[in-house]
Protein backbone atom coordinates (compact mmCIF):
# COMPACT_ATOMS: atom_id res chain seq x y z
CA UNK A 1 0.00 0.00 0.00
CA UNK A 2 1.34 3.67 -0.19
CA UNK A 3 2.51 5.47 2.41
CA UNK A 4 -0.48 7.56 3.40
CA UNK A 5 -2.60 4.18 4.07
CA UNK A 6 0.20 3.22 6.09
CA UNK A 7 0.21 6.09 8.22
CA UNK A 8 -3.23 5.54 8.57
CA UNK A 9 -2.90 2.60 10.87
CA UNK A 10 -1.03 4.43 13.43
CA UNK A 11 -3.40 5.91 15.84
CA UNK A 12 -2.46 9.09 18.39
CA UNK A 13 -0.92 7.61 21.37
CA UNK A 14 0.71 4.24 19.83
CA UNK A 15 4.32 3.39 20.81
CA UNK A 16 5.78 3.31 17.53
CA UNK A 17 9.30 1.15 17.32
CA UNK A 18 10.94 2.37 14.28
CA UNK A 19 14.18 1.23 12.96
CA UNK A 20 17.25 3.51 12.40
CA UNK A 21 20.39 3.80 13.93
CA UNK A 22 22.76 7.52 13.13
CA UNK A 23 21.17 8.03 9.62
CA UNK A 24 21.13 4.47 8.56
CA UNK A 25 18.33 1.93 7.76
CA UNK A 26 15.33 3.92 9.00
CA UNK A 27 12.04 4.52 7.43
CA UNK A 28 11.94 6.93 4.74
CA UNK A 29 8.39 7.07 3.57
CA UNK A 30 6.04 6.60 6.43
CA UNK A 31 7.26 9.04 9.02
CA UNK A 32 7.19 11.91 6.13
CA UNK A 33 3.48 10.85 5.94
CA UNK A 34 2.65 10.68 9.14
CA UNK A 35 3.38 14.00 9.71
CA UNK A 36 1.15 15.10 7.16
CA UNK A 37 -1.36 13.72 8.69
CA UNK A 38 -0.57 14.90 12.34
CA UNK A 39 -0.29 18.12 10.82
CA UNK A 40 -3.77 17.77 9.22
CA UNK A 41 -5.20 16.83 12.47
CA UNK A 42 -3.45 19.56 14.70
CA UNK A 43 -5.15 22.21 12.16
CA UNK A 44 -8.93 20.39 12.88
CA UNK A 45 -7.84 20.96 16.76
CA UNK A 46 -7.11 17.12 17.21
CA UNK A 47 -4.14 16.10 19.16
CA UNK A 48 -2.08 13.52 17.43
CA UNK A 49 0.81 12.53 19.13
CA UNK A 50 2.59 9.49 19.39
CA UNK A 51 6.02 7.59 21.51
CA UNK A 52 8.87 7.26 18.89
CA UNK A 53 11.29 4.72 19.90
CA UNK A 54 14.57 3.36 18.53
CA UNK A 55 17.59 2.04 17.58
CA UNK A 56 19.53 5.41 18.36
CA UNK A 57 19.35 9.05 16.00
CA UNK A 58 17.50 8.90 13.13
CA UNK A 59 17.04 12.02 10.17
CA UNK A 60 15.50 14.59 8.96
CA UNK A 61 12.57 12.74 7.33
CA UNK A 62 11.87 11.22 10.84
CA UNK A 63 12.68 12.99 13.58
CA UNK A 64 12.37 16.31 12.19
CA UNK A 65 9.86 15.41 10.12
CA UNK A 66 7.65 14.37 13.57
CA UNK A 67 8.98 16.97 15.70
CA UNK A 68 8.19 20.03 13.38
CA UNK A 69 4.57 19.02 13.99
CA UNK A 70 4.63 18.36 17.54
CA UNK A 71 3.51 14.49 17.05
CA UNK A 72 6.34 13.61 19.43
CA UNK A 73 4.90 12.75 22.98
CA UNK A 74 7.94 10.79 24.16
CA UNK A 75 11.15 9.77 21.96
CA UNK A 76 13.86 7.22 23.30
CA UNK A 77 16.36 6.05 23.76
CA UNK A 78 18.78 8.77 21.74
CA UNK A 79 18.23 11.84 19.25
CA UNK A 80 20.60 14.56 17.06
CA UNK A 81 17.92 15.99 15.75
CA UNK A 82 18.08 20.45 16.05
CA UNK A 83 13.98 20.44 16.29
CA UNK A 84 13.46 17.58 18.37
CA UNK A 85 16.43 19.13 20.79
CA UNK A 86 14.35 22.63 21.17
CA UNK A 87 11.58 21.09 21.68
CA UNK A 88 13.11 18.58 24.29
CA UNK A 89 14.82 21.41 26.35
CA UNK A 90 11.48 23.79 25.29
CA UNK A 91 9.37 21.05 27.40
CA UNK A 92 7.56 20.62 24.54
CA UNK A 93 8.54 16.80 24.24
CA UNK A 94 9.51 14.34 27.00
CA UNK A 95 12.43 12.48 26.46
CA UNK A 96 14.05 9.65 28.36
CA UNK A 97 17.81 9.35 27.15
CA UNK A 98 18.81 5.20 28.24
CA UNK A 99 22.05 3.11 27.36
CA UNK A 100 21.83 1.78 24.03
CA UNK A 101 22.12 -2.07 25.92
CA UNK A 102 19.11 -1.73 28.07
CA UNK A 103 16.48 -0.65 25.03
CA UNK A 104 15.56 -3.95 24.21
CA UNK A 105 15.22 -5.75 27.61
CA UNK A 106 13.57 -2.84 28.96
CA UNK A 107 10.85 -3.04 26.37
CA UNK A 108 11.13 -7.40 26.90
CA UNK A 109 10.52 -6.63 30.80
CA UNK A 110 7.54 -4.49 30.13
CA UNK A 111 9.24 -1.34 31.89
CA UNK A 112 7.80 1.08 29.06
CA UNK A 113 4.50 -0.11 28.03
CA UNK A 114 2.90 -2.00 25.12
CA UNK A 115 4.57 -1.39 21.86
CA UNK A 116 1.70 -1.30 19.49
CA UNK A 117 3.40 -0.72 15.92
CA UNK A 118 6.84 -1.73 14.96
CA UNK A 119 7.84 0.33 11.46
CA UNK A 120 11.27 -1.18 10.43
CA UNK A 121 12.62 -1.15 6.97
CA UNK A 122 14.37 -3.81 5.33
CA UNK A 123 16.18 -4.35 1.85
CA UNK A 124 14.23 -7.44 0.67
CA UNK A 125 11.50 -10.02 1.67
CA UNK A 126 12.44 -13.76 1.08
CA UNK A 127 9.65 -16.38 -0.62
CA UNK A 128 9.62 -17.68 2.55
CA UNK A 129 9.14 -14.34 4.70
CA UNK A 130 12.40 -13.93 5.79
CA UNK A 131 13.64 -10.13 6.20
CA UNK A 132 17.19 -9.24 4.64
CA UNK A 133 17.57 -6.49 7.26
CA UNK A 134 19.25 -3.11 5.76
CA UNK A 135 22.21 -1.24 6.83
CA UNK A 136 21.51 -1.01 10.70
CA UNK A 137 19.64 -3.49 13.43
CA UNK A 138 19.31 -1.92 16.20
CA UNK A 139 16.29 -2.98 17.97
CA UNK A 140 14.26 -4.53 14.85
CA UNK A 141 14.57 -8.01 15.96
CA UNK A 142 12.77 -6.78 19.41
CA UNK A 143 10.28 -4.34 17.50
CA UNK A 144 9.27 -7.02 15.27
CA UNK A 145 9.31 -9.69 17.69
CA UNK A 146 6.90 -7.41 20.39
CA UNK A 147 4.52 -5.00 18.16
CA UNK A 148 1.13 -5.88 18.34
CA UNK A 149 1.43 -4.65 14.54
CA UNK A 150 3.95 -4.15 11.78
CA UNK A 151 4.89 -1.88 9.36
CA UNK A 152 7.76 -2.89 6.63
CA UNK A 153 9.24 -0.32 4.25
CA UNK A 154 10.80 -2.34 1.47
CA UNK A 155 13.67 -0.25 0.37
CA UNK A 156 15.16 -1.54 -3.14
CA UNK A 157 17.72 1.45 -3.01
CA UNK A 158 19.54 -0.81 -0.28
CA UNK A 159 22.10 -3.18 -2.05
CA UNK A 160 20.85 -6.83 -1.64
CA UNK A 161 24.90 -7.65 -1.29
CA UNK A 162 23.88 -6.97 2.31
CA UNK A 163 22.44 -10.67 2.77
CA UNK A 164 24.50 -12.51 4.89
CA UNK A 165 26.40 -9.50 6.38
CA UNK A 166 24.08 -10.10 10.02
CA UNK A 167 23.81 -11.76 12.61
CA UNK A 168 20.90 -11.83 14.70
CA UNK A 169 20.85 -13.93 18.07
CA UNK A 170 17.62 -15.20 18.82
CA UNK A 171 18.66 -16.80 22.13
CA UNK A 172 18.20 -13.74 24.78
CA UNK A 173 15.64 -14.74 27.19
CA UNK A 174 14.14 -13.14 30.40
CA UNK A 175 15.55 -13.67 33.71
CA UNK A 176 15.75 -16.12 35.23
CA UNK A 177 16.54 -17.67 31.98
CA UNK A 178 19.26 -16.27 30.45
CA UNK A 179 22.57 -17.97 29.14
CA UNK A 180 25.74 -16.50 28.53
CA UNK A 181 26.22 -15.00 24.96
CA UNK A 182 28.36 -16.81 23.06
CA UNK A 183 30.60 -14.36 21.37
CA UNK A 184 33.84 -14.98 22.16
CA UNK A 185 35.68 -13.17 19.18
CA UNK A 186 34.10 -9.74 16.82
CA UNK A 187 34.15 -12.32 13.93
CA UNK A 188 32.02 -15.33 16.05
CA UNK A 189 28.25 -15.73 14.41
CA UNK A 190 26.15 -16.90 17.06
CA UNK A 191 22.78 -16.29 15.19
CA UNK A 192 20.78 -16.02 12.22
CA UNK A 193 21.14 -13.86 8.58
CA UNK A 194 17.75 -12.74 8.63
CA UNK A 195 15.00 -11.01 10.60
CA UNK A 196 12.07 -12.88 11.08
CA UNK A 197 8.10 -11.93 11.72
CA UNK A 198 5.09 -13.75 12.25
CA UNK A 199 3.05 -12.71 8.81
CA UNK A 200 -0.01 -12.61 10.59
CA UNK A 201 1.25 -9.48 12.39
CA UNK A 202 2.22 -7.49 8.69
CA UNK A 203 -0.33 -4.84 8.28
CA UNK A 204 1.39 -2.80 5.33
CA UNK A 205 4.41 -3.06 3.02
CA UNK A 206 5.27 0.17 1.44
CA UNK A 207 7.97 0.30 -1.20
CA UNK A 208 10.63 2.27 -1.71
CA UNK A 209 13.43 3.57 -3.41
CA UNK A 210 15.53 6.42 -1.20
CA UNK A 211 19.30 6.27 -0.33
CA UNK A 212 20.28 6.53 3.39
CA UNK A 213 20.88 10.00 4.11
CA UNK A 214 25.03 9.31 4.24
CA UNK A 215 26.64 11.88 6.76
CA UNK A 216 29.17 14.56 5.72
CA UNK A 217 32.61 13.40 6.32
CA UNK A 218 34.48 16.59 7.26
CA UNK A 219 38.48 16.22 8.06
CA UNK A 220 39.73 16.11 11.12
CA UNK A 221 40.95 19.86 12.76
CA UNK A 222 43.65 20.58 14.41
CA UNK A 223 42.76 19.53 17.96
CA UNK A 224 41.58 16.42 16.87
CA UNK A 225 44.73 15.59 15.48
CA UNK A 226 46.76 16.06 18.60
CA UNK A 227 44.19 14.11 20.29
CA UNK A 228 44.63 11.08 18.29
CA UNK A 229 48.49 11.46 18.45
CA UNK A 230 48.27 11.43 22.36
CA UNK A 231 45.85 8.44 22.47
CA UNK A 232 48.31 6.45 19.50
CA UNK A 233 51.02 7.30 21.48
CA UNK A 234 49.51 6.01 24.86
CA UNK A 235 48.35 2.60 23.31
CA UNK A 236 51.89 2.59 22.21
CA UNK A 237 53.39 3.31 25.87
CA UNK A 238 50.61 0.38 26.69
CA UNK A 239 51.80 -2.20 24.25
CA UNK A 240 56.14 -1.44 25.23
CA UNK A 241 55.19 -2.47 29.14
CA UNK A 242 53.24 -5.79 28.29
CA UNK A 243 49.76 -4.37 28.73
CA UNK A 244 48.44 -4.93 25.37
CA UNK A 245 48.96 -7.27 22.84
CA UNK A 246 50.94 -5.64 19.68
CA UNK A 247 47.56 -5.96 17.87
CA UNK A 248 45.38 -4.27 20.41
CA UNK A 249 42.25 -5.20 21.36
CA UNK A 250 38.84 -5.00 20.12
CA UNK A 251 38.20 -1.01 19.35
CA UNK A 252 35.31 1.00 20.03
CA UNK A 253 35.02 4.00 18.64
CA UNK A 254 32.06 7.12 18.85
CA UNK A 255 31.45 8.80 16.03
CA UNK A 256 33.10 12.38 14.86
CA UNK A 257 35.89 13.77 13.94
CA UNK A 258 38.10 13.09 16.76
CA UNK A 259 37.48 9.35 16.12
CA UNK A 260 38.25 9.29 12.52
CA UNK A 261 41.42 11.26 13.31
CA UNK A 262 42.25 8.04 15.78
CA UNK A 263 41.39 5.31 13.48
CA UNK A 264 43.29 7.20 10.41
CA UNK A 265 46.40 7.66 12.47
CA UNK A 266 45.86 3.43 12.92
CA UNK A 267 45.97 3.09 9.79
CA UNK A 268 48.72 4.84 9.05
CA UNK A 269 50.96 2.97 11.78
CA UNK A 270 52.58 -0.22 12.02
CA UNK A 271 49.14 -1.96 13.14
CA UNK A 272 48.08 -4.77 11.27
CA UNK A 273 45.29 -7.50 12.13
CA UNK A 274 43.33 -5.26 14.17
CA UNK A 275 39.30 -5.95 15.11
CA UNK A 276 36.34 -3.60 15.98
CA UNK A 277 33.09 -5.17 18.38
CA UNK A 278 31.85 -1.39 18.01
CA UNK A 279 28.23 -0.03 17.77
CA UNK A 280 28.60 2.33 14.13
CA UNK A 281 30.92 2.02 11.67
CA UNK A 282 32.37 5.00 10.15
CA UNK A 283 34.33 5.83 7.06
CA UNK A 284 37.79 5.69 8.97
CA UNK A 285 37.11 2.03 10.25
CA UNK A 286 36.34 1.20 6.65
CA UNK A 287 39.44 2.60 5.36
CA UNK A 288 41.31 0.53 8.07
CA UNK A 289 39.44 -2.29 6.81
CA UNK A 290 40.06 -2.03 2.97
CA UNK A 291 44.06 -1.86 3.89
CA UNK A 292 44.00 -4.59 5.92
CA UNK A 293 44.94 -2.64 9.38
CA UNK A 294 41.52 -4.14 10.60
CA UNK A 295 40.90 -7.71 9.69
CA UNK A 296 37.67 -7.90 10.99
CA UNK A 297 34.52 -5.09 12.42
CA UNK A 298 31.46 -5.60 14.27
CA UNK A 299 28.62 -3.29 14.53
CA UNK A 300 24.94 -2.57 14.71
CA UNK A 301 25.19 0.23 11.47
CA UNK A 302 26.95 1.90 9.10
CA UNK A 303 27.56 4.70 9.00
CA UNK A 304 29.16 6.26 5.88
CA UNK A 305 29.58 9.26 4.06
CA UNK A 306 28.73 9.18 0.02
CA UNK A 307 32.02 8.53 -0.66
CA UNK A 308 32.53 5.63 2.04
CA UNK A 309 29.22 4.13 0.97
CA UNK A 310 30.23 4.10 -2.75
CA UNK A 311 33.55 2.16 -1.52
CA UNK A 312 31.47 0.06 0.59
CA UNK A 313 28.78 -1.03 -2.69
CA UNK A 314 31.66 -0.89 -5.20
CA UNK A 315 33.44 -3.81 -2.82
CA UNK A 316 30.49 -5.41 -0.95
CA UNK A 317 31.69 -9.03 -1.49
CA UNK A 318 35.03 -8.21 0.45
CA UNK A 319 33.43 -6.33 3.08
CA UNK A 320 30.73 -8.69 3.35
CA UNK A 321 33.67 -11.38 4.66
CA UNK A 322 34.60 -8.45 7.58
CA UNK A 323 31.55 -7.25 8.83
CA UNK A 324 28.73 -8.06 10.84
CA UNK A 325 26.24 -6.12 12.04
CA UNK A 326 24.46 -7.06 15.37
CA UNK A 327 20.98 -5.95 17.17
CA UNK A 328 22.40 -3.27 19.56
CA UNK A 329 21.35 -5.30 22.40
CA UNK A 330 24.30 -7.77 21.67
CA UNK A 331 26.91 -4.77 19.96
CA UNK A 332 26.55 -3.29 23.14
CA UNK A 333 26.41 -5.93 25.77
CA UNK A 334 27.93 -5.24 28.70
CA UNK A 335 29.23 -9.06 28.99
CA UNK A 336 30.63 -9.54 25.87
CA UNK A 337 32.29 -5.94 25.66
CA UNK A 338 34.30 -7.39 29.40
CA UNK A 339 35.14 -10.53 27.92
CA UNK A 340 36.50 -9.14 24.60
CA UNK A 341 38.36 -6.13 26.72
CA UNK A 342 37.59 -3.87 24.36
CA UNK A 343 39.12 -0.38 23.91
CA UNK A 344 36.72 2.27 24.46
CA UNK A 345 36.83 5.69 22.72
CA UNK A 346 34.23 8.33 23.41
CA UNK A 347 33.93 11.89 23.19
CA UNK A 348 32.12 14.28 25.76
CA UNK A 349 30.76 17.91 26.31
CA UNK A 350 33.24 18.04 30.00
CA UNK A 351 34.81 16.29 32.78
CA UNK A 352 35.75 17.84 35.99
CA UNK A 353 39.01 17.84 37.79
CA UNK A 354 38.06 14.84 39.59
CA UNK A 355 37.17 12.50 35.96
CA UNK A 356 33.52 12.89 36.06
CA UNK A 357 32.31 12.85 32.73
CA UNK A 358 29.12 14.90 31.09
CA UNK A 359 28.10 13.75 27.44
CA UNK A 360 24.75 14.94 27.16
CA UNK A 361 23.79 18.44 28.86
CA UNK A 362 24.98 22.12 27.96
CA UNK A 363 25.30 24.24 31.18
CA UNK A 364 23.63 20.94 32.87
CA UNK A 365 20.29 21.75 31.47
CA UNK A 366 20.14 21.43 27.94
CA UNK A 367 19.84 18.03 26.34
CA UNK A 368 22.86 18.18 23.44
CA UNK A 369 22.19 14.35 21.95
CA UNK A 370 22.28 11.55 24.78
CA UNK A 371 24.15 8.84 26.22
CA UNK A 372 24.02 6.48 23.64
CA UNK A 373 26.36 3.34 23.77
CA UNK A 374 29.56 5.11 25.57
CA UNK A 375 27.98 4.06 28.96
CA UNK A 376 28.01 0.37 27.77
CA UNK A 377 31.51 0.85 26.62
CA UNK A 378 33.12 2.82 29.23
CA UNK A 379 31.60 0.53 32.72
CA UNK A 380 33.16 -2.63 31.05
CA UNK A 381 35.41 -1.86 28.87
CA UNK A 382 39.59 -2.44 29.04
CA UNK A 383 40.68 0.97 28.43
CA UNK A 384 37.72 3.52 28.97
CA UNK A 385 39.38 6.91 27.29
CA UNK A 386 37.07 9.92 27.07
CA UNK A 387 37.79 13.03 24.40
CA UNK A 388 37.36 16.70 23.74
CA UNK A 389 39.32 19.57 22.57
CA UNK A 390 40.15 21.97 25.65
CA UNK A 391 37.58 24.64 25.28
CA UNK A 392 34.46 25.29 23.30
CA UNK A 393 33.11 28.29 21.83
CA UNK A 394 35.87 30.30 21.00
CA UNK A 395 37.30 29.51 24.49
CA UNK A 396 34.50 31.31 26.14
CA UNK A 397 34.14 27.44 27.98
CA UNK A 398 36.42 25.11 29.32
CA UNK A 399 35.48 21.67 28.97
CA UNK A 400 37.93 20.78 32.10
CA UNK A 401 35.70 22.53 35.02
CA UNK A 402 35.84 21.84 38.78
CA UNK A 403 32.74 20.31 38.92
CA UNK A 404 30.58 18.57 35.75
CA UNK A 405 27.20 20.56 35.48
CA UNK A 406 25.74 16.71 34.84
CA UNK A 407 27.55 13.50 35.06
CA UNK A 408 27.22 10.66 32.87
CA UNK A 409 29.91 8.83 33.36
CA UNK A 410 31.31 8.64 37.21
CA UNK A 411 35.26 8.64 38.08
CA UNK A 412 34.56 4.94 38.45
CA UNK A 413 34.06 4.18 35.13
CA UNK A 414 36.47 6.68 33.34
CA UNK A 415 40.33 5.25 33.10
CA UNK A 416 41.95 8.28 30.69
CA UNK A 417 40.86 12.31 30.05
CA UNK A 418 42.49 13.49 26.54
CA UNK A 419 42.34 16.83 25.15
CA UNK A 420 44.47 18.12 22.27
CA UNK A 421 46.64 19.67 25.25
CA UNK A 422 47.60 16.27 26.65
CA UNK A 423 46.42 13.00 27.89
CA UNK A 424 45.72 11.83 31.94
CA UNK A 425 46.01 8.32 32.47
CA UNK A 426 43.86 8.12 35.61
CA UNK A 427 44.39 4.26 36.62
CA UNK A 428 45.15 4.14 40.01
CA UNK A 429 45.05 7.56 41.15
CA UNK A 430 43.36 8.51 44.25
CA UNK A 431 40.98 11.81 43.17
CA UNK A 432 43.29 14.52 44.86
CA UNK A 433 45.86 12.67 42.28
CA UNK A 434 43.48 13.24 39.64
CA UNK A 435 42.88 16.74 39.70
CA UNK A 436 46.46 17.25 39.52
CA UNK A 437 47.38 15.57 36.26
CA UNK A 438 43.80 16.39 34.38
CA UNK A 439 44.83 20.32 34.85
CA UNK A 440 48.16 19.94 34.76
CA UNK A 441 48.24 17.71 30.78
CA UNK A 442 44.50 18.26 29.88
CA UNK A 443 42.75 22.39 30.65
CA UNK A 444 43.58 25.03 28.94
CA UNK A 445 46.36 27.36 29.82
CA UNK A 446 44.02 30.37 29.58
CA UNK A 447 42.51 28.37 32.61
CA UNK A 448 44.88 26.16 33.60
CA UNK A 449 45.60 28.84 36.64
CA UNK A 450 41.67 29.43 37.57
CA UNK A 451 41.90 25.66 38.05
CA UNK A 452 44.54 25.18 40.04
CA UNK A 453 43.48 28.20 41.93
CA UNK A 454 40.22 26.88 42.66
CA UNK A 455 41.76 23.09 43.36
CA UNK A 456 44.08 24.99 46.22
CA UNK A 457 41.60 26.68 48.28
CA UNK A 458 39.22 23.89 48.05
CA UNK A 459 42.04 21.86 49.79
CA UNK A 460 42.98 25.08 52.11
CA UNK A 461 38.66 24.67 53.19
CA UNK A 462 39.23 21.08 53.78
CA UNK A 463 42.40 21.27 56.15
CA UNK A 464 40.81 23.82 58.32
CA UNK A 465 38.58 20.73 59.02
CA UNK A 466 35.80 22.42 57.43
CA UNK A 467 35.19 20.06 54.63
CA UNK A 468 36.55 16.86 53.55
CA UNK A 469 39.65 16.17 52.02
CA UNK A 470 39.28 13.34 50.29
CA UNK A 471 37.81 14.84 47.11
CA UNK A 472 37.61 18.92 48.25
CA UNK A 473 35.34 21.16 46.54
CA UNK A 474 34.13 24.60 47.18
CA UNK A 475 30.45 24.10 46.92
CA UNK A 476 29.59 27.70 46.53
CA UNK A 477 31.42 28.41 43.97
CA UNK A 478 31.66 24.57 42.32
CA UNK A 479 29.29 25.04 39.47
CA UNK A 480 30.03 29.00 39.24
CA UNK A 481 31.95 28.76 35.53
CA UNK A 482 29.08 27.32 34.06
CA UNK A 483 26.99 30.13 36.11
CA UNK A 484 29.02 32.79 35.09
CA UNK A 485 29.02 31.78 31.33
CA UNK A 486 25.24 31.97 31.31
CA UNK A 487 25.28 35.49 32.41
CA UNK A 488 28.11 36.73 30.41
CA UNK A 489 29.34 34.35 27.91
CA UNK A 490 32.13 33.37 29.37
CA UNK A 491 33.62 31.16 32.19
CA UNK A 492 36.41 33.02 33.23
CA UNK A 493 35.81 36.71 34.75
CA UNK A 494 36.11 39.37 32.31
Amino acid sequence: MSAEQAAALIQHGDHVGMSGFTSSGYPKAVPPALARRIEAANQHGNVFRIGVWTGASTAPELDGALAKVGGIELRLPYQSDPTCRTRINAGEMEYIDIHLSHVSQFVWFGFLGKLNVALVEVAGVLEDGRLIAASSLGNNKTWLDLADKVILEVNSAHALGLEGMHDIYYGTALPPNRRPIPVLHPSTRIGDAYLHVDPAKVVAIVETNIPDRNPKFTPPDAASERIAEHILDFLEHEITRGRLPRELLPIQSGVGNTANAVLSGLDKGKYKGLTAYTEVLQDGMLEMLKSGTLAFASSTALSLSDEGMREFLDNIDYYRERILLRPQEISNHPEVIRRLGVISMNGMIEADMYGNVNSTHLMGTRIMNGIGGSGDFARNAYLSIFMTASTAKNGAISCIVPMASHVDHTEHDVQVVVTEQGLADLRGLAPRQRSKVIIERCAHPSYRAALQDYEDRAQALARSGRAGLHTPHLLREALSWHERYEETGHMLPQ
